[in-house]
Parts: C-alpha cells; structure tokens; sequence
C-alpha cells in the first residue's frame, strides 16, 4: 500500500459533507473503509441509523490502543462563510472547510499513521480506530456501540478532537435542558386580556444568567458553565404568546451528578417555567502521573518544543462513553486544530502534519515498533 498523504486525505474528507443534522455519515465511511482494509485492518460497520455507520477497525492483539474520532460535523450556513465551506482550499498555510478543526484534519491523521503502521510485525499489542457518527448532538454514535458490546478493552485511548495539539488530560462533560412557559393568548391590542409567556421565559432567563453553581472549580478542568443558547415564542407580533420555550447548555465537571445539578437548575429557574427535557454526557479526566499519559505529554515536549501543564478540554467528547465501555483506559485529548463551530472555519496544515507525526510515534511506542 502507497504511502497516504494526509493533506490530500483531510481535503477529501472536508469535501465530503457530513453535516450532522441531518447526519450522513455513510459516504465518509465508504471513503475511510477500503482504506483501512486494504492497510490490513479488520473492520466492522455498525449503523445506529439507515446511513449512519460506526467505523470499528482493529489490527493486531491486545493490549489495545483506541484512537477514536467522529465522522459527523455542526452544520454551515453559507451565508456566514467567506468560501464554500466544502472547497478545503489551502491558503496562507490553512486548510479552510467545514469540518477542517472539528474533527476531519484529526480523522486522517489518525488514518494514515495507523494505516503506515498496519503492514509492520509488531512485536505487542493492537490498534483500535473507532470512527462515530452523531457526535455533535449528543455522542449518540459513541453511546450505541458502547450499548452493544462489540469494543472490547482498550489499555490507552487518544481521542482527536481539536485541541491545537496540546496534551489534554480530560474534557468537560454536557447537559442540555429544555424549559417552556406557559401563558395564555390574547389580541396584542388587549395584553391584559393575556398571560404573556415570553415575559415569564425572560424573568427565568434572567435568573439563570446570576446562577452560580453549587460545585466548585475543578482544579484543571475549571468551573462548571451554563450558557442559553435558545429561545422561542410567539406566533405572531400581535398576539400576546401562549408558550415560549429556551434551551440550556451546561458544561459539567467530574464528580457532578446530572440529577442533582438538574435539581439546581429548577430551583434557580423559578416556579414560571417548568423543564420539558435534559440529555447529559460524561466529563472525562486522567491522572496526569498516569505512567503512559505522562509517556505522552513528554513525547509532545519533544515534538512541540515545549512543555505542557495538565489541562482539559471544554467541550464533551465521545471519550467517555468510549472509555466507559472499554474498561476506563487512560485517555489523552490530542487533535489538529483549535476552531470549531465557526464560520471560516480552518486548521493549520503544519498542525495536520504533526498530529500524523505524533499518532505515528504514540503508536510505534505501543507496538514497541
């Protein structure tokens, strides 16, 4: 098998669209599939949905490294872009596309460094590539595999979302919960005929921006964070509005436990709203004396010129449902990139580039290669 280029291979995946919703991940594993198989790779296809397929490949035996990433991207609104977001067009030494940080430049560096590893005897252990679909709205992918039992244990796992190439030793978890007023309509001419639900959404609003939660920073992934990201009512401009409906999203830490943090939120929001549904994930951290993370965050030393402090990630990552059902393994967040969820969005080639080095050499070390 020819050598992969992984500049040409983070551009082919960028121009795939994958956007997630409506989620169609399949065309992306039809691209990475026969790659992988034809390096020697044993893989299985794992479809949670009618086009929406998990990508499990394995080489070798255990002790088994996982290197994990998601094949989904946030959608992109074309008006808010300066270039077509599926180009992945190089210019100043940026890859610029949709998917280009978050998370396709990772995808393929992971690719073709265990792809260039795949035909060498090794003298230990095994590679596991877990490619999910449906990360971007909730881990869905991540969560139906570890559901069905077919991952088996991993001793290590690198997981490569965009973190700028810096050595993150854990992520922050996510709660999102839906809340709604109720009021009732009347004619815009007549409010006081009316019940004015918006208003009742706005005052809980306001409440929710002077919360404080109960937990206190954790001491490297920080404080846990609310933010509102949507709100929704009305029918018409003159009519008072009957329901109005805002959406909440929390960054949770280690040790928080979903219920009780939901219990908090209520309590915060006021008898005016009421909860109308909640989706949680996990946060995720290591010990950073964990012999094989710090074996990890010297390699980046040496690769990077500098040293790291143990830091997380504020986002949620397919992580920690993977590393739930894989045995807890020590994890490291470690990716190409640092833009996400923005217009324009863009990823350093010489960043690409380093990950594929840093992939390579984190697996040769478990392969005693």
């Amino acid at each position: 098998m020819s050598k992969i280029n992984v500049i040409d291979l983070a551009r082919q995946l960028v121009q795939t669209d994958t956007s997630n919703p409506p989620g169609k991940e399949a065309p992306l594993a039809r691209i990475l599939g026969p790659i992988l198989v034809a390096a020697g790779f044993r893989t299985e296809s794992h479809e949670m949905e009618p086009g929406r397929p998990c990508l499990v490949a394995r080489i070798g035996v255990e002790p088994f490294l996982c290197l994990t990433g998601h094949m989904d991207t946030v959608p992109a609104d074309p008006a808010e872009w300066s270039r077509d977001p599926f180009a992945a067009e190089i210019e100043d030494g940026l890859l610029y596309g949709l998917g280009s940080s978050d998370m396709k430049s990772g995808v393929a560096a992971l690719v073709a460094a265990a792809c260039e590893l795949a035909a060498l005897p090794a003298p230990q252990g095994g590679l596991v590539l877990v490619l999910t679909s449906a990360e971007e709205t909730g881990c869905q992918g991540a969560e139906y595999l570890a559901g069905l039992g077919v991952l088996g244990p991993a001793k290590a796992m690198v997981i490569a979302e965009p973190s700028g190439m810096a050595p993150f030793v854990g992520h922050k978890g996510a709660m999102w919960v839906r809340a709604a007023a109720r009021g009732k309509a009347a004619h815009g001419s007549r409010p006081e005929e009316g019940d004015n639900a918006i208003y009742k959404a706005a005052r809980a609003i306001s409440r929710i921006a002077d919360y404080k939660p109960a937990a206190p920073p954790h001491p490297i992934l920080g404080p846990c964070t609310i933010s509102v990201g949507t709100v929704q009512g009305g029918v018409k401009t003159n009519v008072v509005p009957a329901k109005a409906e805002f959406s909440m999203d929390l960054r949770l830490i280690p040790d928080q436990q979903p219920d009780v943090v939901l219990e908090e939120i209520r309590q915060a929001l006021g008898d005016e709203v009421e909860i109308s549904g909640w989706n949680a994930s996990a946060a995720l951290i290591n010990d950073p004396a964990d012999p094989w993370i710090a074996e990890v965050m010297d390699l980046m030393a040496g690769l990077s010129g500098h040293r790291f402090q143990p830091a997380g990630a504020s986002y949620f990552t397919d992580g920690a449902a993977l590393s739930r059902a894989m045995g807890n393994p020590p994890a490291i967040v470690l990716g190409p990139g640092h833009m996400a969820h923005q217009a324009d969005e863009h990823c350093p080639v010489a960043e690409i580039e380093l990950a594929a080095q840093a992939y390579e050499e984190i697996m040769r070390r478990w392969l005693r290669l």
